[in-house]
């Protein structure tokens, strides 16, 4: 099905993804996690919490196989991979337009919406990010990598965690506390709202080559950016594009509002 998991996609936290083919002839990603998630609850938590999704903006998984130590989960392919790629690309020719990363922005809030509210169980996510964002041949954008989620009653407005994960520039900041709980939606809807930053800026939110202590709070540019009245600083957009940039701004300013 992998030939031997020789054609690599990418790598991740919980393990690394290859092309695959079914007897069908269907592709798909096999995602092979590594050692030492392969019998924790990241494997579990995501076979039990994405078994049960259907939806067209969150990626489907079509089974999984335990084998001896071996861990693997089996995902639709998504031809275009990672929204990573088109966000950031040093070549202008990836870049989306600014009509395309708001599709692409709002599928995700469907995703999100449906992952909150409409299934039987309230499923946080606590990864949201551009890495974990799959993109189809139409660019429709697919939700993945729910090796840190959690299912909740949905009569729960918050819940308590016991440790914290997710990724630097995007974990909430009620994650940080020591003494972690009340945790709720919002914490996905922050991370949202960080990576509609970054979509509308095409810049990261945070500069791993640089000393954190040095650098203004990615938030606080933005705002500053947006009240000084500047325009996306971004070569060849028309106007109606910086108009569609800014709006996403605004929106991303809002949901990492504390209010």
């Amino acid at each position: 099905m992998t030939k031997n998991f020789k054609d690599k996609l990418g790598e991740g936290g919980y393990g690394t993804v290859f092309k695959g083919t079914l007897q069908s002839g269907q592709l798909v990603a096999i995602k092979k996690l590594g050692k030492s998630k392969a019998n924790g609850e990241e494997f579990i938590s995501e076979v039990v919490t994405i078994g049960r999704i259907h939806h067209v903006n969150v990626v489907q998984l079509i089974g999984f196989c335990v084998e001896g130590l071996t861990r693997v989960l089996v995902y639709e392919f998504m031809p275009k991979g990672s929204l990573n790629n088109f966000i950031f690309a040093e070549e202008e020719s990836v870049l989306l337009s600014y009509q395309k990363l708001y599709d692409i922005a709002l599928g995700v809030a469907h995703g999100i919406e449906y992952l909150h509210q409409e299934c039987d169980m309230q499923i946080l996510h606590f990864d949201i990010k551009p890495h974990n964002i799959l993109l189809d041949d139409n660019f429709t954008p697919k939700i993945s990598d729910f090796g840190l989620a959690k299912l909740y009653s949905r009569k729960d407005s918050t819940v308590s965690l016991t440790a914290v994960g997710g990724t630097l520039g995007y974990i909430a900041p009620e994650l940080f506390y020591k003494n972690i709980g009340g945790i709720s939606y919002k914490a996905d809807v922050y991370s949202f709202g960080m990576f509609l930053m970054e979509m509308a800026s095409r810049r990261k939110n945070f500069n791993e080559s640089v000393d954190h202590s040095s650098q203004k709070w990615y938030p606080t540019w933005v705002y500053e950016w947006l009240y000084d009245g500047k325009d996306i600083e971004i070569e060849d957009v028309t106007d109606v594009e910086k108009e569609i940039g800014r709006k996403m701004i605004i929106v991303a300013l809002w949901c990492i509002d504390e209010a």
